[in-house]
């Protein structure tokens, strides 16, 4: 089982939406064989608190626009990671710091890893 054509495009735009806000380490990862509850992961890293809720904006605004709401949001408050699950993708926004802790990224290496658009901030 992979992604779902309409989860990688949510992922794009997302993806998309967070480089627009100067987000960074933008990596998407199809998780689906490990996880029944989601397809796809996307984690973007943010320098700052104030960073953080301007990608959240931005993604939520974007995938808006394709006809998707959040069924849930974390972390909104603290502003160092939030969570914004669509059901078939989850998105991740980390402040730099959370996202060397927890490095999610070593923890699905194993899941293949969704390709991004050339104009995706990837560095």
């Amino acid at each position: 089982m992979t992604a779902t054509d309409h989860a990688v495009e949510l992922v794009v735009a997302g993806a998309r939406a967070a480089s627009d806000k100067k987000g960074e380490q933008i990596i998407a990862f199809d998780v689906s064989e490990q996880l029944a509850i989601t397809d796809a992961f996307l984690l973007v890293s943010a320098s700052n608190e104030r960073q953080v809720g301007a990608i959240v904006d931005a993604v939520e605004d974007a995938l808006r626009e394709v006809g998707v709401k959040p069924i849930r949001r974390e972390g909104q408050r603290d502003g160092r990671w939030v969570l914004l699950d669509y059901g078939e993708i989850v998105v991740h926004v980390q402040h730099e710091e959370e996202r060397q802790f927890y490095a999610l990224e070593r923890l699905w290496r194993d899941c293949p890893a969704i390709a991004l658009p050339e104009d995706v901030t990837r560095s």
